[in-house]
């Protein structure tokens, strides 16, 4: 990504940027490397945010929750009056895709940094977006676009269309009021769920449906619009690699695409993007029947994200232009800075998206202080709106970062992402930086062969559920340590001490001890021997294996800056946690010689998760329930949970009525288990 040139006289000022975390401050980056007065709004958990320290001012305009704040547009002009902005920008995700607040900022006689309201209306609503598509020649992926809204309507059009169907939001994004329907007696639960989505995050409960391809490709083309005419492309990126719709490794450009297919599909997105006569940067997206590997004739237009992507840095990175400066520059007035012909495709470039959720319990969102906050360094771009100390709060998006990478070859920016990601160290709050880490090095992805069903397909395997042979050593190591006091510090311990001073600081060590250790609930037992003497400083008998650590392997294994698993001690209470590529777990003395690795088998208890608002619960005490049907269905960080029967059973007790808040932990429901 270029530098941003010289600033014209017809450059604004200033930039109030209505939005929070990650993209904020990347705006800002943008704003100030042109000279640009930055404004930021928070909320009231907000109001130590990273955003926030980053602005040239900022005005707080409202509580935590995102509709008395954030989605307030009428705060956000407030903001903008008092603070002397001459333009707004909307980032991505509240206000960007809204048309009435572009009309109210223009009103305002302010700079609206997007597309007209006009655009943005067209392409807004999913099934009015298809429509116009079919007109201007673009072709789009088959279905059901109608008015007529009743469930027997919609049942009757998906039968038609045929299973599997996907039932979308009309104003959905980001995966949001998307349901995958696979048999006709689940299409009323799903339809059901899908309009509460879409009431709740976009105002609107309508909804359309499609078929399902069932070798799906996500690909999507970056356009840009002058407002006059004028569109230019910015080539594809593949966003193939979802989970439950949401993309979670982004890619530029598309594995497989051919120049005759490139050329088409980028065509269809030019023509769809004049259709709207667009202005700024925006996001054609398709679906592409990948069984026969990618087609021109098998891509079908999907909708269009009137606003810049999350992933648009894999795009600046494989072009050098930097999306934010062209979005100020347009919106100024001048026009776009390079033609078509100027722009090409260089290297490869990769993002991922770091998620404060757990993939050990079905990625349920985490929250909470981030004690330890460590992400990598190097030849990486870091997008972020999280700090160490900073809250992980329920009230937003739980993408806490971006990841980013540029190589000259896929197979060498897929290795340097699972790199960067096996490099994050969090703690309390959980991510999916482990999983990312073995998305990116599955031969299944190393190979290109990826649709959007490929973590379905991999499923348990893509989870770091068991502590690895290194992590399993480390723990005992430790905790053979925490028993005796060494010359090196108050507690000899060695992960204080330099390189040249590890051997020597056991003098009165048993020479071998027996130790078990809790790894965030797996039992380790083993046997750890300390030599003050040999060629060795330890060796760890674990797992029926015997591990030696020499004295110049010590450090590197365990503390050193390229370490396969690396220790921070005196977190949250805990002897230590140990990081092994991404992975966290915490390290303790086991208590009891319980079995290790798996909870116990379900009370039939239904507990909240973490703090939320119960949106629906579709079944009453009494009614007799099967092994993973809903009972209660939980809407916490934008998105719907929903809790389902742990076995075959009866519902004994219902503790909770749509619209109850809950806190974390919170009893929901109870089911016993049948005879």
């Amino acid at each position: 990504m270029g530098r941003p040139r010289a600033n014209t006289p017809s450059m604004f000022k200033s930039v109030l940027v209505a939005n929070r975390g990650e993209i904020a401050c990347r705006v800002f980056r943008t704003a100030r490397a042109m000279g640009i007065r930055t404004v930021a709004v928070y909320s009231d958990a907000d109001a130590d945010a990273l955003h926030v320290r980053e602005a040239d001012e900022a005005v707080l305009i409202g509580p935590a929750p995102a509709r008395e704040s954030y989605l307030d547009g009428a705060k956000v002009l407030a903001a903008a009056k008092a603070t002397g902005a001459e333009a707004i920008h909307p980032g991505y995700g509240f206000l960007s895709e809204n048309a009435d607040f572009a009309e109210a900022v223009e009103a305002a006689g302010l700079i609206w940094i997007g597309p007209k309201p006009a655009s943005i209306r067209a392409m807004g609503l999913k099934d009015a977006a298809k429509k116009l598509m079919i007109e201007a020649g673009v072709p789009v992926t088959p279905g059901y676009q109608g008015e007529d809204q009743s469930l027997e309507t919609l049942a009757a059009e998906a039968g038609r269309i045929g299973f599997p169907v996907l039932i979308k939001a009309v104003a959905g994004g980001g995966g949001k009021g998307m349901k995958l329907v696979e048999r006709a007696e689940d299409f009323a639960d799903g339809l059901a769920s899908a309009q509460r989505e879409g009431q709740s995050s976009f105002g609107d409960p309508r909804v359309l449906i499609e078929s399902y391809i069932t070798r799906p490709r996500h690909i999507e083309v970056q356009v840009f619009g002058d407002g006059r005419g004028e569109v230019v492309h910015l080539f594809e990126r593949d966003c193939s690699l979802q989970r439950r719709h949401q993309k979670v490794i982004e890619e530029a450009p598309a594995p497989g695409m051919d120049a005759a297919t490139r050329a088409a599909v980028t065509a269809a997105a030019v023509r769809a993007a004049k259709a709207v006569d667009y202005r700024g940067a925006g996001t054609i997206e398709f679906i592409a029947d990948a069984s026969d590997g990618l087609r021109a004739d098998r891509i079908w237009f999907m909708e269009m994200n009137t606003r810049l992507q999350v992933e648009h840095p894999v795009t600046e990175a494989i072009t050098g232009v930097d999306l934010v400066e062209w979005q100020f520059r347009v919106a100024a007035g001048e026009p776009i800075p390079l033609k078509q012909d100027e722009l090409s495709i260089q290297g490869w470039a990769m993002e991922a998206r770091l998620y404060a959720e757990d993939p050990a319990t079905g990625f349920l969102p985490s929250i909470g202080r981030l004690e330890h906050f460590r992400l990598p360094e190097g030849n990486v771009r870091v997008d972020t709106g999280a700090w160490e100390g900073g809250e992980v709060s329920q009230f937003y998006d739980p993408m806490i970062a971006k990841l980013i990478v540029h190589e000259d070859t896929r197979e060498a920016a897929a290795e340097a992402l699972a790199e960067a990601c096996a490099q994050v160290e969090v703690w309390p709050v959980r991510t999916n930086a482990g999983f990312l880490v073995r998305c990116l090095e599955h031969p299944r992805f190393v190979s290109g062969d990826v649709d959007t069903g490929f973590i379905a397909a991999e499923g348990a395997g893509l989870i770091p559920s068991v502590p690895s042979d290194d992590v399993a050593v480390a723990s005992l190591v430790l905790l053979a340590d925490r028993q005796h006091v060494g010359p090196h510090g108050s507690n000899g311990s060695p992960w204080e001490s330099d390189a040249d001073g590890i051997m020597g600081f056991r003098m009165n060590a048993e020479p071998r001890s027996r130790h078990v250790a809790d790894l965030s609930g797996h039992r380790i037992d083993g046997s750890v021997f300390s030599n003050q003497s040999g060629d060795f400083a330890w060796r760890v008998s674990v797992h029926g294996r015997d591990a030696v650590i020499g004295r110049s392997e010590y450090r590197h294994i365990m503390i050193g800056k390229d370490a396969a698993v690396r220790y921070v001690e005196n977190l949250g209470g805990h002897e230590g946690i140990i990081f092994d590529r991404g992975a966290a777990w915490s390290v303790d003395q086991a208590r009891s010689s319980g079995a290790s690795g798996s909870a116990a088998a379900s009370d039939g208890t239904l507990r909240a998760p973490m703090p939320g608002k119960i949106v629906s619960v579709p079944v009453k005490a009494g009614d007799a329930v099967t092994k993973g049907q809903p009972v209660v269905a939980l809407e916490a960080m934008k998105m719907e949970h929903a809790l389902t029967a742990p076995f075959d059973g009866t519902v004994e007790a219902i503790h909770v009525t749509p619209g109850d808040q809950v806190g974390a932990d919170a009893v929901l429901a109870v089911v016993t288990k049948g005879d």
